[in-house]
């Protein structure tokens, strides 16, 4: 009986779940589940609809920090897409010529620092796909090399950007700064992308590719009328950022992006480095002349109502939604009978945090989405390790780092790796839109993504093995310091008579 209330009182997941893989938007995936699970927790705990409407706000509140981040990332994001923050990166590096043999590398790192600076791995993919899948066309390349790279490098920044909405919601989740988890990861997402870019290196000249070189100019002159119409009804604001790069910007409009990596370095709040992002942005814009306006429907402040307007749209009330779902969910314990099943089968916490990896794996591939499974999952896994683990606070706070990292990394690089995942069909349809000359598919830049299987495989190898230690900031608490908790004799006696239920 105690296993059918169990799976009762879970159930809510299984909901969320199913209507997430039926293509359900968020925003009504999210509410269905929560009065769903207000209903479940009503029948098996009798609390009455004062006590979960509590528990639902309570959980909420806890987020306000984070919707004030989502919000300034937003504005962020659009006012370096705009002022020509992003176009500099991208005219900087394309400035040294490329070839055949570096041209895959070379969109890598492009990508990967140009997501860090917008946050969003769709919008770096959109923007770039124009510029280096015509350029491969130039100077002879491999098209699914190029294409992979540019894919695995667009995902760099979403998982470690400072203004990443995927970073700042598994944060939220997890109750972890923003800016403590991008330290905790910061040089274990950097050996990846050094670890990748060699491999990309290697391959292209492994490949025999050929010496001719190519300019951004050229490649992006060379983009056909009706590419530009599908990219402009797919991703609009690329179209600006394409503008810039063949119009050209000042090189010193690198300078807000730099700015906002240092003071994040140096531990200023999240906020902070946001709003230092934005102002720098439009002074230099002012001087640059990619800002005319401060006011007005072209103004420099529409840029901020915009970010803004689309943090509040969605992401923001999807994650109200989504705090209320986990506040009534832990009210009534739903996760013991997650945890129990796990806790019985592992002896360590290294264990106990691959398996909440393992997790983040499986619910991206059930659920085709990253953001999905960040909300998702990234509630259970935090409860396993609240329930289960026993540390002080300071290294049960690194635990959740690490879990925080688990649902961003794995859900936005684990995505390279699924065929059916929306993050794939996205980047299919862009590559097919922007270069028709040639037929794209999810398995052809799966088998080059090499950044995607070095940044998989790694956390779990290294986190399973104690491996993480010898990367700074990385390292996970080891034993005694934290341990799994003792069952007492009466747990042990209900997990004994509930795995003879099942």
């Amino acid at each position: 009986m105690g296993f059918l209330i169990g799976l009762f009182k879970f159930s809510p997941v299984f909901l969320m779940a199913g209507l997430m893989m039926s293509e359900f938007d968020a925003l009504l995936a999210a509410p269905i589940s929560t009065i769903y699970a207000a209903i479940v927790a009503a029948i098996t705990e009798k609390f009455s609809f004062h006590e979960l409407l509590e528990s639902a706000v309570d959980n909420v509140k806890e987020m306000q920090l984070v919707f004030f981040i989502l919000m300034a990332a937003y504005a962020m994001a659009e006012s370096f897409m705009s002022t020509g923050v992003g176009a500099a990166i991208i005219n900087t590096a394309l400035s040294l010529g490329l070839t055949g043999k570096t041209l895959a590398v070379t969109g890598f790192v492009v990508t990967g620092i140009l997501s860090v600076a917008t946050g969003t791995s769709w919008g770096t993919f959109a923007a770039c796909a124009p510029i280096f899948l015509w350029l491969n066309h130039i100077v002879g390349g491999n098209l699914m090399l190029t294409t992979a790279a540019i894919a695995g490098g667009a995902c760099f920044g979403d998982n470690i950007g400072l203004i990443s909405d995927t970073t700042v919601v598994s944060s939220g989740i997890q109750k972890v700064e923003v800016i403590h988890r991008i330290r905790h990861q910061g040089v274990w997402s950097v050996l990846c992308l050094i670890i990748a870019a060699i491999i990309f290196f290697s391959v292209s000249v492994g490949m025999g590719l050929p010496d001719v070189v190519g300019n951004a100019g050229e490649a992006i002159s060379q983009v056909p009328q009706d590419v530009w119409d599908n990219l402009n009804a797919e991703r609009p604001s690329a179209i600006a950022l394409l503008d810039q790069v063949q119009e050209g910007v000042p090189t010193y409009m690198i300078i807000p992006l730099v700015l906002v990596i240092a003071v994040a370095i140096k531990g200023l709040p999240t906020l902070a480095c946001l709003g230092i992002g934005i102002i720098s942005s439009l002074i230099l814009g002012l001087f640059a002349g990619t800002v005319t306006h401060i006011t007005g429907d072209d103004g420099f402040l529409s840029l901020i109502y915009t970010g803004f307007a689309d943090a509040g749209s969605w992401v923001i009330v999807m994650m109200m939604w989504v705090g209320a779902f986990g506040g009534i969910m832990a009210k009534m314990d739903a996760f013991a009978f997650l945890s129990k099943f796990i806790s019985r089968r592992v002896k360590t916490v290294r264990q106990l945090m691959f398996s909440n990896g393992l997790l983040s794996v499986a619910g991206n591939a059930a659920l085709s989405d990253e953001m999905a499974q960040i909300v998702t999952i990234g509630p259970i896994v935090k409860t396993l390790t609240d329930n289960n683990v026993e540390a002080s606070e300071e290294d049960m706070y690194t635990l959740r780092l690490r879990n925080a990292t688990f649902g961003d990394a794995l859900g936005v690089f684990g995505s390279q790796l699924i065929p059916w995942h929306v993050y794939m069909n996205f980047y299919v349809g862009i590559a097919s839109a922007v270069y028709p000359l040639a037929s794209f598919s999810a398995i052809d830049i799966i088998k080059y993504n090499f950044m995607a299987m070095v940044a998989v495989s790694s956390i779990l190898i290294l986190t399973l093995t104690g491996l993480d230690r010898f990367v700074p900031l990385f390292g996970l608490p080891s034993e005694p310091k934290v341990r799994i908790k003792k069952r007492t004799e009466s747990e042990a006696a209900v997990n004994s008579k509930v795995a003879t239920e099942e």
